[in-house]
């Protein structure tokens, strides 16, 4: 402030010194004319840089903004740094905006603002597909008319945020449950937060699945159990038909022994998620136990062949590698009729996988049963299971053992035409003898 009243000063000093000059050569009449022109002097200069000003200005270039001597000079300068700390205060801002928008991008769940009409003002990518929303033609429009279910649009109405929202059969599928909750934040604004919470709630199906097969597994044997002992123990029965009992008592046990020990295996292979050992399993021996045990379990009822290429070797675990092949044999023993075929090969294919594999001529397996047989206690036939001392579990233990060892199960089967049972292992899984 005091340099421009500063150089107000001067130049009205100036204009003063030059009229008093020109009074004294040529009079009055020119010494106004010069007082005026030294005047004008700088309001021209100055029209001249509010021009230049306002044609940068009107050309966004403010921070190009050309030299100028005096006073504007430092106007401009001043002026230039301001516009270029702005946009780059500005850049920063919007630089921060777009690393909020890709965070939220990249958030596994849906994040839904609302205004407070409770219009879109913003969803990602995520909350599209769970809603099926589109935020370029969907923005400013009211959610409720887009997300059309009756429990979401009365928990936005009763305004009762504490709890979150359960949603179910949404997706573009219609397969998935939702866990949704609002959160209100500035200005009467809401946040939608939505979790895909699908696996989650099969779990709990599966561990409520679990809970009562096992609870139905074990209750019939001791139900069985229970009303011998009450026969033996109130009845005066002679001595073989009291020998039939504790042997159907016995029978009953050893079911319920086989069903704690697959459980207890299951929930082992599940607690471990590394990899199987590396240790050298022989496939002689491996095969000379598996006929042993399905020449026991067959007792001559079925047509049995084993052939392995002894040359070839697992790498792996032999307990856990005999309990899946025996489970496959064991199988096809139990539901193969008698004077069934049963073959129980292991070879090694032209890419170097080994296959171990297990066919019947058993009644096969409808179709529709092939993706659920690796669930735990599935069965086809649940009479016929039961009957022949099946727990429900092997092949969900075969699967897991299988994937220990990074091996494939595959089943092939139509219903009358027998099946086949696979295991492959990767090349790196083998080793010579």
């Amino acid at each position: 402030m005091l340099a421009v009243i500063t150089r107000f000063l001067t130049i009205l000093a100036v204009a003063i010194v030059f009229a008093w000059l020109a009074n004294g050569f040529w009079g009055q009449y020119a010494a106004f004319v010069a007082g005026l022109t030294v005047l004008s002097v700088p309001l021209i200069y100055a029209y001249f840089n509010l021009a230049r000003l306002q044609k940068f200005i009107l050309l966004n270039r403010v921070e190009a903004l050309p030299a100028a001597s005096g006073l504007w000079g430092e106007v401009f300068s001043r002026l230039e740094r301001l516009v270029r700390n702005m946009k780059g205060q500005v850049r920063n801002i919007e630089k921060q905006h777009e690393r909020f928008i890709q965070a939220f991008q990249a958030s596994p769940n849906g994040i839904i603002m609302l205004d407070d009409q409770d219009q879109i003002e913003w969803c990602n990518s995520i909350a599209e597909y769970f809603f099926g929303l589109n935020f370029k033609s969907d923005a400013l429009q009211k959610v409720n008319y887009l997300i059309r279910r009756p429990e979401f649009i009365r928990y936005l109405n009763d305004r009762l945020f504490d709890e979150p929202l359960l949603i179910e059969q949404m997706g573009p599928s219609a397969n998935l449950s939702l866990m949704l909750q609002a959160f209100p934040f500035a200005e009467n604004r809401r946040l939608l937060l939505v979790q895909d919470v699908t696996d989650l709630r099969k779990a709990e199906a599966m561990r409520r699945d679990f809970v009562a097969n096992v609870s139905h597994e074990m209750r019939t044997p001791l139900t069985v159990m229970m009303g011998f002992l009450e026969t033996v123990q109130t009845l005066d029965l002679e001595e073989p038909q009291k020998e039939q009992y504790l042997e159907m008592m016995m029978t009953q046990a050893r079911r319920m022994k086989n069903l704690v020990e697959d459980l207890l295996t299951l929930a082992n292979l599940e607690a471990n998620t590394l990899p199987a050992s590396n240790q050298k399993v022989q496939m002689s021996t491996i095969f000379a136990l598996l006929k042993n045990d399905a020449e026991a379990l067959s007792q001559s009822k079925h047509s049995l062949n084993f052939h392995a290429d002894d040359q070839v070797n697992i790498l792996g675990d032999e307990r856990e590698l005999l309990s899946a092949f025996g489970n496959l044999v064991s199988n096809a023993v139990r539901y193969t009729p008698e004077s069934g075929k049963i073959d129980v090969s292991w070879s090694v294919t032209e890419h170097g996988q080994g296959v171990f594999s297990v066919s019947d001529s058993g009644p096969g397996i409808p179709p529709e049963h092939l993706p659920r047989l690796t669930e735990r206690f599935y069965r086809v036939d649940r009479s016929r299971s039961r009957e022949t001392g099946g727990t429900g579990l092997g092949l969900a233990i075969v699967k897991h053992i299988a994937n220990r060892h990074q091996a494939q199960l595959l089943i092939e089967s139509l219903s009358g035409s027998g099946s086949t049972f696979k295991l492959v292992f990767p090349a790196d899984r083998l080793t010579s003898s």
